[in-house]
């Protein structure tokens, strides 16, 4: 479990929904993250508590853009203190959320209404959080990673956080 000497835990969920105004009323558009996911591999985006880049958790190992947002696939870091709290609260239901850190590149605004239609960004740190800017944006899979090599597709927990 993540914060002892063992294994590391697996997370998994969407980071960004597209088509979705978050809480600044930011709209992320498909595609937006495409440069960005290619310009920077999972490892170099940070895997943060709560935006904090003093508290890091662990590592994103994939990040991919599907039709509904961005999916994220990360490790919780054995020996982390902070990260076996968050393994912890997210086992017991009490966080799930998920917020993404970066700057938008290429945004225009709405004729209406405020916020940003986002449609190139560059993603520096995903965040697990207690409240996401989007709904949506939570922490779907939770499992222990076994050494084992025929254990490389995760399973899916006996909680789905959405």
């Amino acid at each position: 479990m993540a914060g002892t000497t063992g294994a590391p835990v697996r997370i998994a969920g969407y980071a960004s929904v597209f088509g979705k105004a978050d809480g600044a009323g930011d709209t992320v558009l498909p595609g937006a993250f495409r440069r960005s996911l290619r310009q920077r591999p999972p490892a170099r985006v940070a895997l943060l508590w709560q935006h904090d880049p003093a508290r890091p958790l662990g590592r994103w190992t994939r990040l991919m853009e599907t039709k509904h947002g961005l999916w994220a696939e990360g490790e919780l870091a054995p020996g982390v203190v902070a990260a076996f709290e968050a393994s912890s609260l997210i086992r017991a239901g009490a966080l799930s959320g998920l917020s993404i850190g970066f700057k938008a590149r290429t945004a225009r605004r709405p004729h209406r209404g405020s916020g940003r239609i986002l449609q190139d960004i560059d993603l520096w740190e995903i965040s697990l959080v207690t409240f996401p800017q989007v709904d949506e944006a939570r922490v779907r899979l939770l499992t222990p990673l076994s050494n084992s090599p025929t254990s490389r597709t995760p399973h899916i927990g006996s909680r789905e956080y959405a």
